[in-house]
Order: structure tokens, then sequence, then C-alpha cells
């Protein structure tokens, strides 16, 4: 069953995640699963109200490097409110059943699969929790 859970999709997307950090970040916030270990933190940089640049560092299991990937392919150029919206959607399609988000954020329907393992869920959360938390920061600091 959990070869359904790590399949191709997941698989290749946590691939392409690479670990770094920005030199100015106006935003940075750090988020830490207490079930399974797993860490994120991710710097952002802002242009008036939308992000401009981001950049991560994490450790976390495929599933939540596949999500934190899928954050960073469209992180640029989004708001707050946005953000907000992929995150509570996420969330909703993980625990209530509902259907994917839509919009920018839309990709995150490949990881419906996931909704089945709540075990899993708090790591698939981090890295959209931590986008919003860095924003917030950057905001409150004038970014």
């Amino acid at each position: 069953m959990l070869g359904n859970l790590y399949n191709t999709d997941v698989l290749s997307l946590a691939s392409t995640l690479e670990n770094g950090r920005l030199d100015a970040p106006d935003g940075t916030a750090r988020k830490v699963s207490k079930l399974c270990g797993s860490e994120v933190e991710l710097d952002v940089a802002m242009d008036g109200e939308r992000v401009s640049d981001a950049a991560i560092r994490i450790e976390a299991c495929a599933l939540g490097q596949a999500s934190a990937a899928l954050l960073l392919e469209r992180i640029r150029g989004a708001t707050l409110a946005e953000l907000v919206e992929a995150r509570d959607g996420l969330r909703a399609m993980l625990k209530q059943d509902t259907d994917a988000p839509t919009g920018r954020f839309d990709r995150l329907a490949l990881l419906d699969v996931v909704r089945a393992y709540p075990a899993r869920h708090q790591s698939v959360m981090l890295a959209w929790n931590a986008a919003v938390s860095a924003i917030e920061a950057a905001r409150g600091s004038g970014g």
C-alpha cells in the first residue's frame, strides 16, 4: 500500500528539491513536525505584497519534500492570500476529503494519495505552514 503513496510523481518531485538560503530574506520561518521529526526552514523575499524569491532547507520524507517542491514551483509571484488559500485547501483535501486546490497551486492534486495516511499529513503541511509564517514575518518587519 505504501507503494501507491511513494509513487513516481512524488519521488520525481522530491528529487527536484534543492536546499538553499536567500542572502537577505525579508522573512524566515522554521517548522518542525513533532509527529515525524521533519524540519523545514523557509526564506522569502518580497516585492510589495508578492513573493519575489524563496529558498528552503528541509529534512523530511519524500512526501514532505514533494510538497515543498510543489510550493517552490509556483511561490514566486504569489500573495499571502493565495498561499493561505492553498495551504487551507491542501489541509481540507487531506483531512476533509475535499477536492484539491485549484489555480496557481493546482498541482497539489498529486498529493491526493496522502489523504489515506493521516500520520503523513504533518510532513506534507510543513512547507506550506512555513511559507505563510515567513510571509507574515516579512510583513511584520515592514518587508
